[in-house]
């Protein structure tokens, strides 16, 4: 298996151009086509009994999505390079949805994970909702990050769905990787499956580990970082919203504790 199709998420904010980056040297070691996004809506003007006034403002916000997607463009284009094959799309629509349509066409998303400014206005995407729609892997990556070498891996293992999709996404990195830790958490860990998983991952000749390390229901994605970060990982692999997203914002999960606190790129699958 190979990753063939990037897509990585823009917006003009300053992660954006790492981000760039970390997607383009990914493309550049799987031989992949890298596709720069970017979209917002234009706000619906208000109510007004001057339709020229109306007019101008609605020029005037044309206008700033204009600029802003050049901006996005030539951030793309800059830190891309020349070495890979690129594509750029970019439209007047809503940021997630308009990433969404284009995941039909690529292998992997590549996303920032802090998104202070998304919203229906904005450029910048809301990882947690493309997450839900895209239908395919998405690499959330936190302020900072540049660079995704995938050398030393953490697959938070949970016997689902997702999880499962999340490992197969991940193979092509799995396979290239200097140490593989499948990390099984909580009361039911050892009951998981985690051994079997390791055993599959180890066919495909990845140097593997099963871990089973301990925690509290509620403490599940805190154990799996902190054993990430103990084992120096670069990057981490697990299923995302097991239950649904709104339970998981109101009563808490793991999906929204790593979305929210991981400073280690999560490559995740719902």
């Amino acid at each position: 298996m190979s990753i063939a199709s990037i897509t990585v998420a823009l917006d003009t904010g300053e992660t954006a151009a790492r981000r760039v980056r970390l997607a383009a040297d990914l493309a550049q070691r799987f031989e992949a086509t890298l596709t720069g996004v970017a979209a917002r809506k234009l706000p619906i003007p208000g109510p007004t009994a001057d339709i020229v006034v109306a007019q101008a403002s609605y020029d005037e916000e044309q206008n700033r999505l204009a600029d802003e997607l050049a901006q996005a463009e030539d951030l793309f284009r800059t830190n891309a390079g020349t070495a890979i094959r690129t594509h750029w799309r970019q439209a007047e629509a809503g940021s997630e949805a308009f990433l969404v349509r284009q995941a039909r066409a690529t292998d992997l998303i590549v996303i920032g994970r802090d998104a202070p400014n998304a919203g229906r206005h904005s450029l910048e995407p809301d990882p947690g909702t493309v997450l839900m729609e895209a239908g395919r892997p998405v690499l959330v990556v936190p302020t900072g990050i540049e660079r995704l070498d995938a050398a030393r891996i953490v697959i938070a293992w949970k016997d689902s769905v997702e999880a499962r999709r999340a490992v197969t996404a991940a193979l092509p990195l799995i396979g290239r990787a200097d140490k593989v830790f499948v990390a099984a958490a909580g009361s039911e860990a050892r009951f998981e499956g985690a051994d079997e998983v390791s055993e599959h991952l180890a066919r495909h000749g990845a140097h593997v580990t099963t871990n089973l390390l301990g925690a509290p229901a509620g403490e599940i994605a805190d154990a799996i970082l902190r054993f990430a970060r103990r084992e120096e990982a670069d990057l981490i692999v697990l299923g995302a919203y097991g239950h649904s997203r709104f339970r998981e914002w109101f009563f808490g999960g793991a999906t929204r504790d790593m979305l929210r606190l991981s400073p280690i790129p999560c490559l995740m699958s719902h």
